[in-house]
Formats: C-alpha cells, sequence, structure tokens
C-alpha cells in the first residue's frame, strides 16, 4: 500500500494552501466575503468533484480531500472552507450524481465557478439526526410539487442561490417516502430567514428556510421521486469523509502553533518543550491527527474504488471530528492563559471545533453504524 502523496498533489497542496493564507482575514458573523468566494473556485474546491465538462477539475474523494486539507492547513477561517464544503459535498455532489442532463448543464458551472452559493435543505425543527421522517411535505400538482415546511440549519441559508431542498412525498414510503429538489431562491413561498447566531464556523451563516405553498416545476426533480433517501445518504458519504480533512489542516495547524509556543515560551526554567507533560500532550496530538488521517484517506480510496465505503467513512468521521475537538482543547491547555485570548485565535479554533461531532450525523450515531458494520 502507497502512502505517498504523488508529485502534482504535492505541488497541489502546496498551492492552495498557500492561496488560502490569503482568506484567513474574512473571518466575520457577519458572513464570508464574496471576494473569498469566488477565491475559493480559483483555488478548485468549489467544483472538485465535478467533471470537467460542467466546469468542474474532475478529481475524486482522495484528490478532493487533499484540496480541503490543504485549505484547512493554510486557512483559520474554518467557517468560510465549511461553507464550501456544504456548498459542494451535500448540494452539488447530488446534482452530479443523480440530476438530469438538463439541471446538470443549467447549474454545475455557476456553482462551480463561485456565481451561485447552493444551501442544503434537510434538517428540521424536530428532525435532527432522524431524517427519515420529514414533515415538509410535497404535494403533486400539475407540471411540479407544491412545497410546505420548515427547514432549520440551513448552511448558507442567508445567501444562497440554491437549496438542495427533502421533502416527504409518500408518507406511506417507508425508505421511498422522500424527494429531493433543487429550488431557486426567487421561487415564489420561498423566505430565507436571517442568520443564527453561532459560537462557531460563524462565517458560514446558517437559517432557516420556510416553503409556503413553493412551486418546484418537474425538471427540478433530483433523480426520481421517493428516492430523496438515496440521494442524501449518497451525499453524505462524500460529506462525512472529504469534509472533515478540513478538520485534518486544522489540526495540522493547531499543532504546528503549539510547538512554536513551547519551544518558545519558558516556565520554571526552561522551555515548555522540555517538559515532559507538555511533550506528551503533543505527541498525543500527533497521534490523533495521523490516525484520523490515515482512516479518511482510507475512506476515500474505498469512495475512488467504488467499493461500500460506508464503515470507513463512520470510523473516519468519528475519528477526526473526536480528534479535532481533544487537541483543540489541548492547544488551549497548552498556551494557558493565552489560549482564551482572541488575540492567539485559539479559542477560535476551539469553538469552531465542537459542531464538528454533531453536524453529519453526530459521534452516537457513528457508533451506531460502526456496531452494525461489523454485523452487531
Amino acid at each position: 500500500m502507497d502512502f505517498s502523496r504523488s508529485a502534482e498533489q504535492q505541488q497541489r497542496y502546496a498551492r492552495v494552501k498557500s492561496a488560502a493564507r490569503d482568506l484567513s482575514a474574512g473571518s466575520s458573523a457577519a458572513g464570508f466575503r464574496r471576494r473569498d468566494w469566488t477565491g475559493l473556485a480559483a483555488m478548485g474546491l468549489l467544483g472538485a468533484a465535478v467533471p470537467q465538462e460542467y466546469g468542474g477539475s474532475g478529481f475524486g474523494a482522495l484528490d478532493t480531500a487533499l484540496l480541503f486539507e490543504a485549505a484547512g492547513e493554510g486557512c483559520a477561517d474554518n467557517g468560510l472552507l465549511f461553507a464550501a464544503a456544504a456548498h459542494l459535498f451535500a448540494c452539488v455532489r447530488p446534482l452530479v450524481e443523480f440530476a438530469s442532463e438538463g439541471i446538470r448543464k443549467a447549474l454545475l458551472p455557476a456553482l462551480c465557478s463561485g456565481e451561485w452559493i447552493a444551501g442544503n435543505a434537510m434538517t428540521e425543527p424536530e428532525s435532527g439526526s432522524d431524517v427519515s421522517r420529514l414533515a415538509t411535505r410535497a404535494t403533486k400538482v400539475d407540471g411540479g410539487y407544491l412545497l410546505d415546511g420548515v427547514k432549520s440549519f440551513v448552511s448558507n441559508g442567508p445567501v444562497a442561490d440554491l437549496y438542495v431542498t427533502y421533502a416527504t412525498t409518500d408518507p406511506q414510503g417507508a425508505y421511498f417516502n422522500t424527494t429531493a429538489f433543487a429550488v431557486d431562491k426567487d421561487s415564489p413561498g420561498l423566505v430565507a430567514g436571517p442568520p443564527m447566531e453561532k459560537s462557531g464556523l460563524t462565517t458560514c451563516q446558517s437559517s432557516q428556510v420556510v416553503f409556503t405553498r413553493c412551486f418546484v416545476p418537474d425538471d427540478r426533480v433530483i433523480a426520481s421521486p421517493g428516492q430523496g433517501q438515496l440521494v442524501f445518504q449518497t451525499s453524505m458519504q462524500w460529506e462525512r469523509c472529504c469534509l472533515f480533512a478540513i478538520y485534518l489542516g486544522q489540526q495540522e495547524r493547531l499543532i504546528g502553533q503549539c510547538v512554536q509556543h513551547v519551544r518558545e515560551r519558558r516556565q520554571f526554567g526552561k522551555r515548555l518543550a522540555d517538559i515532559q507533560p507538555v511533550a506528551d500532550r503533543l505527541a498525543e496530538m500527533r497521534l490523533r491527527l495521523e490516525s484520523g488521517r490515515l482512516l479518511l484517506y482510507r475512506a476515500c480510496a474505498e469512495i475512488d474504488s467504488g467499493q461500500d465505503p460506508s464503515l470507513w467513512i463512520s470510523l473516519a468521521k468519528l475519528a477526526v471530528s473526536e480528534a479535532a475537538v481533544a487537541t483543540a482543547l489541548d492547544a488551549t491547555r497548552i498556551f494557558g492563559g493565552r489560549g482564551y485570548l482572541k488575540e492567539y485565535g485559539i479559542e477560535e479554533q476551539l469553538r469552531d471545533a465542537l459542531p464538528a461531532t454533531t453536524f453529519s450525523g453526530t459521534s452516537d450515531i457513528q457508533r451506531q453504524l460502526i456496531a452494525r458494520g461489523m454485523g452487531l
């Protein structure tokens, strides 16, 4: 098994990491700057896993993950990168895999170029981890569907041009009860709410999106009616895998900051680096990072090879998300009181890491999936 990166991958990684540093100044609770969004497009992040014929780079899962890992190492604005990942994996990938050729040609070029922003409208106020019982309804009418319901925690919700939306079309349909739609922001009956106040990932604005007799034409159905669960679960494979490469990059960046700090900071007449418990903590940080990285790369390789990646994706998502929180906490401890000051940026990294164990399936959900994959 070859664990090395090709020369092309190394060059691409270095280029994206360097370019991503210029995006860091854009972090803001008011949302990302549009020039940063187009900058992400220029770096290839918004269309990484989209065929070249639609304006993307045509990368597989591993090369896509490497792009996001590089950006995560170079850019301290995790919210901006999270917005890009939600755009690509939860919205664009479903169009690539399941939309009609007409939808692909009409929507994908603008989504890859950064002209448009996409938001994923799945979660509801009363439906978080259980996405099989959606209160949002899509009623069949002549020429399309009428959507009625409320979506919550819609990443990019306040600024999206397009919403990949899931609604119940057949309450008695069991696995085939849900349908996915591509809904334009200016559709009558669609109202995006104001940004939610969050403690982390603030540059990626989230909001409710309300649908009131919102008409969606038949040609905006993604896949076939009733296949919404298939569309969603397939997109989650990419999101649970490639999105979390951002947190690999974040951990690499935090470890680098900590190493520099303990080499320079002195306590009790010696460098922090020479105090064994401090060195031990850094060793644990490196162990968590490299373990999660191997699992994530393995999950990507399974996707690219066409194998069933489910077990490896759950293992990777669980390992990387838990490691991100633990490493950010360790960085706070290593920096001491300075880790609590906004000036050093460590506390922001902790706030950005905390939700990683919740979104895209909680850690407990991942443990259930792993147990199921073991035949329990």
